[in-house]
């Protein structure tokens, strides 16, 4: 909810920044986003791919063969950020 306790609202909000993931947040079906792309600027493009219920494996697999085939862990755009605990 946002500060005045406004559910509406606070979904719009949550809209405005993140529109294609609520319906597996409220289904419980798995879904995984991957880096698949960059542009000019070298900002990752993700790609959303969701899954079967029940079927999280699946999408880890899916996710290993594509790192495989088109590796990102060394990708880092110039305005990220690393945490560290």
């Amino acid at each position: 909810m946002d500060a005045d306790g406004d559910p509406i609202e606070a979904r719009r909000r949550m809209w405005s920044f993140a529109p294609f993931t609520q319906l597996q947040n409220v289904t419980g079906q798995p879904a995984i986003s991957l880096p698949l792309h960059w542009t000019a600027e070298g900002l990752p493009v993700g790609a959303q791919v969701i899954g079967r219920l029940g079927e999280d494996f699946t999408l880890i697999q899916l996710a290993s063969q594509l790192e495989e085939a088109a590796p990102w862990s060394h990708r880092w755009p110039d305005v990220s950020v690393v945490y560290r605990a």
